[in-house]
């Protein structure tokens, strides 16, 4: 780490963005260019000790004891201070006072400590992250990405740990279910189900679970999943995945067809009769722009799927700057954190990886996301905010069954008792009905955090390319 810090030193200059050195200086005019330059030089050493020592407080952080105390009571508001001290001198272009104010946070954060000390420290991470420029090899080992086999790790561990993408995919799949078997005289038995992110395909064992039991040898079903992905790799796999599991099951006819992210609509083969499925689970929040936006929902409402299932996380706003933004991804992720407090103990290796790979690089993403870029960033939005966007293209919310409900608290009530932590009852997650029935949330304690609602065509859109998303 030493040798790296020195390389870092040696670049610091092309590291910190041109306005961070000039602040102070425009404030007063230099008479001639000697004084100019040795001010200038004076400044700089002193920036470059200031980070040299942020870098050396980053490096103590990393390799503080796992045992050592948590925080005492109210130290944590206290800590929440300070990141919003260090997001504001950030937001500023306050050099001095960000520097001082990171700096005191790697020495209060820890990877290992309350849930509040880890979260902090990935937005630590984010905010010294965004003062450097992606040449600079601090910000390089801060922003490194993990390797895909360990996302798909962290993944799969969150997926095992908390009920947070199951009650996701659960529920959305009843709705699936339940357009099937509303269909079910003209459909042939036949569902085709378009998923706009397949990820690595763990929603749907469930659902092809569910129909295998359904099926029999004189009536079987067919189940077609078109996959939208980011590689052709990460498709294979999953189809991979999916027909080895749909071996065990009988009375099935099962298709997987995977499509790289960007294809068009037209290259959407539909099958005729068929109950047309659209899956948007975590989809819409992650496109970079309301143009993309727009664009996909025109193109699903031209489709006319049965039913479109529409999985969101949720905020209390749509942050318009990057102080807002800062403070919606703060809330939403220190409640994540503080649910795996609830789930796993604080030296798991699974829980730090989760927190790593998973959480932490949604976190640092987000921190690191330029002004000029502020629509590409994850959407933390209202129940609302989503209801009125989808009804502005022509599409009607569908009431959700009770079956849905009592299925969402079934699987609080199980994943209770699979917990790494003993506690009485369901822990802080809580299934909250919305919208009169038409939309189910996940929630730890007073919380929001994901979701559910289902969707069908009723009238034409009336929404234009240049209305607000």
């Amino acid at each position: 780490m030493q040798e790296d810090i020195g390389e870092e030193m040696q670049s610091l200059d092309l590291g910190i963005g041109s306005t961070w050195c000039s602040s102070d200086t425009k404030k007063r005019k230099r008479r001639d260019e000697s004084n100019s330059i040795a001010c200038g030089t004076l400044m700089q050493d002193a920036l470059d000790k200031r980070f040299f020592r942020l870098l050396q407080g980053r490096e103590r952080m990393l390799r503080v004891d796992p045992r050592r105390n948590g925080l005492e009571d109210g130290k944590g508001l206290q800590l929440i201070d300070l990141l919003l001290v260090a997001a504001t001198a950030v937001d500023a272009n306050n050099i001095s006072s960000a520097v001082d104010a990171l700096h005191e946070l790697y020495h209060r954060v820890a990877l290992n400590g309350d849930p509040i000390q880890r979260v902090a420290a990935y937005f630590t991470d984010g905010l010294a992250a965004r003062i450097l420029t992606r040449r600079s090899l601090f910000y390089k080992t801060i922003m490194a990405h993990p390797t895909p086999e360990e996302e798909f790790s962290a993944f799969t561990q969150l997926y095992q740990a908390s009920p947070y993408y199951q009650f996701a995919h659960f529920t959305a799949n009843q709705a699936i279910i339940e357009a099937f078997e509303k269909e079910e005289m003209q459909n042939g038995r036949r569902l085709h189900v378009i998923d706009f992110d397949v990820s690595y395909g763990f929603q749907w064992p469930s659902l092809i679970q569910s129909l295998s039991d359904k099926a029999t040898s004189s009536s079987p079903i067919s189940l077609r999943i078109m996959g939208f992905g980011g590689s052709i790799e990460e498709l294979r796999e999953t189809e991979t995945r999916l027909v080895n599991f749909t071996k065990g099951c009988r009375n099935l006819i099962f298709k997987f067809e995977g499509l790289l992210r960007g294809s068009s609509s037209s290259d959407f083969k539909i099958e005729k009769d068929a109950t047309l499925v659209v899956n948007l689970v975590f989809y819409l929040q992650n496109l970079r722009s309301s143009s993309e936006i727009y664009d996909t929902l025109m193109a699903i409402y031209s489709l006319n799927p049965s039913v479109v299932v529409l999985v969101e996380k949720e905020g209390n706003q749509r942050p318009q700057n990057f102080l807002s933004r800062f403070m919606e991804t703060l809330h939403y992720h220190a409640a994540m954190f503080d649910s795996l407090n609830d789930r796993l103990p604080a030296e798991s290796t699974e829980r730090l990886s989760i927190e790593k790979n998973h959480l932490g690089r949604e976190i640092k993403t987000a921190m690191t996301n330029e002004e000029k870029e502020e629509e590409k960033h994850l959407r933390f939005e209202r129940l609302d905010t989503w209801k009125t966007r989808m009804e502005s293209f022509g599409f009607e919310e569908i009431k959700l069954s009770s079956r849905s409900v009592s299925q969402a608290k079934l699987l609080l009530k199980i994943r209770s008792h699979c917990s790494s932590i003993e506690h009485d009852g369901g822990g802080g997650f809580q299934i909250s009905e919305r919208d009169e029935g038409r939309a189910i949330s996940l929630g730890w304690q007073d919380r929001h955090l994901t979701t559910v609602s289902a969707w069908h065509c009723m009238q034409s859109p009336n929404c234009s390319p240049g209305c607000n998303l």
